[in-house]
């Protein structure tokens, strides 16, 4: 029979890990949000549904060449109003790795 206090500690450290993961990924997300209107922004389109949608996440380098998650985010965005076209942000961590207007909205 597993000792009770064993037990309670590594349901403390998962439940610990799955947080953090969770609370990372709600960062992440806000962040996309905010590149995302800064970039609809400055390239003087229409963002649009005011959010992004998370489209992938895979292993990567940062900066220092250490293994990261890299997270990929899509996005609409219209420069007529009629046509629909889609952006990415690319984040490693919490940094901004790329971000673009895929396609050209005629």
């Amino acid at each position: 029979m597993p000792d009770p206090l064993l037990t309670f500690v590594i349901a403390a450290a998962v439940l610990s890990a799955a947080y953090k993961l969770w609370h990372s990924a709600l960062d992440a997300r806000e962040l996309a949000n905010r590149i995302a209107r800064d970039a609809c922004s400055r390239a003087v389109v229409q963002f649009l549904d005011e959010t992004v949608a998370f489209s992938g996440l895979r292993w990567g380098r940062d900066s220092r060449g250490k293994r990261a998650l890299l997270r990929t985010y899509t996005f609409d965005y219209t420069a007529d109003g009629f046509e629909r076209a889609q952006g990415f942000i690319v984040l490693c961590g919490l940094r901004l790795e790329s971000v673009g207007l895929a396609g050209a909205a005629s």
